[in-house]
């Protein structure tokens, strides 16, 4: 890998983007990189929280690599929109949960990866904004959804349409991050969220990272079936019988044997 760079420590990921001498910035190759990189995680049994951060202390990811974008046919812009869905799809629909570590810009497609994770915590000095109009295109990588999503519609065309900025306190106020804590303690405070995650069931997070994914678009009705089977499924599994063996017996379940 040229651009992404990964280190696995106790059962969690820590993925940095690392081109910092252009603020993180993607380009086909990054996005291809960190696809695979997110592929080789998720199929890890090593592997059971990933962290994505940028390098640097500017940075998320400041958007596209615009130079690289400049020129595109229409069929180039197709097909690069394509690869960024992609990715991003690869990061929402992992089976471990992913942090996203917002260390500064978090612009366009950065956001857009930001908007991919599970959860976001972000840095006192973290921006967030979907500046695309002001190129006379759009967010090409999920933005125009997931970000409505999140944060209600109106918010979200204000922040598309208009290109709006917004800083951190904003971003805690409106639901787009989870937690703001200074640059130098961000990256402990992804790794501490990662900890308490890696103690319980691995297939009970997986479990209910799907049930919530899937169900969140459905009517309570079909939410909760959906519900409803996996919660059985997980009684059919090794671990379900070390969880509830562990609590009665009044010890810490053993669950990554």
């Amino acid at each position: 890998m040229n651009f992404i760079k990964v280190d696995i420590n106790n059962y969690i990921a820590t993925i940095i983007i690392n081109r910092s001498e252009v603020l993180n910035a993607m380009n086909k190759v990054v996005v291809a990189e960190l696809k695979k990189v997110m592929e080789d995680c998720e199929e890890n049994n090593d592997v059971g929280v990933i962290v994505i951060t940028g390098s640097g202390d500017k940075a998320f990811v400041a958007g596209a690599d615009i130079k690289s974008m400049q020129k595109m046919s229409g069929r180039e812009a197709l097909e690069f929109s394509r690869e960024g869905q992609d990715m991003t799809m690869v990061i929402e629909n992992s089976p471990k949960p992913v942090i996203a570590a917002i260390n500064g810009f978090a612009l366009g497609g950065g956001c857009e990866i930001a908007l991919a994770c599970d959860m976001r915590i972000a840095s006192e000095n973290a921006k967030f904004s979907q500046p695309e109009v002001a190129l006379g295109i759009i967010p090409g990588w999920g933005g125009t959804q997931r970000l409505p999503r999140l944060i209600g519609k109106g918010r979200a065309i204000e922040m598309i349409a208009g290109g709006k900025m917004i800083d951190a306190e904003e971003a805690l106020r409106i639901g787009l991050v989870n937690h703001i804590v200074p640059q130098s303690e961000l990256l402990d405070e992804a790794l501490s969220l990662a900890k308490s995650i890696i103690k319980n069931g691995p297939a009970a997070v997986g479990a209910a990272l799907k049930c919530i994914h899937k169900g969140y678009d459905k009517d309570l009705e079909n939410g909760l079936d959906i519900e409803l089977n996996a919660f059985a499924e997980l009684f059919e599994t090794d671990e379900q019988r070390e969880g509830t063996t562990a609590f009665v017996e009044k010890r810490k379940p053993n669950f990554r044997k």
